[in-house]
């Protein structure tokens, strides 16, 4: 399980519908929401 950097909420890779990389890391959401959140500003919440 990997843990959406905006909300927190534990999203299970193998069936994550919404993903981005960045950094070299891919990230996953639990929502578009969540995702387009993370990609306006990806360096505030890639940590």
């Amino acid at each position: 399980m990997a843990k959406d950097p905006i909300c927190g909420m534990m999203v299970d890779e193998r069936n994550a519908k919404f993903t981005s990389v960045h950094g070299g890391k891919t990230w996953y959401f639990c929502s578009s929401g969540c995702k387009a959140t993370f990609e306006r500003n990806p360096s505030r919440y890639a940590k």
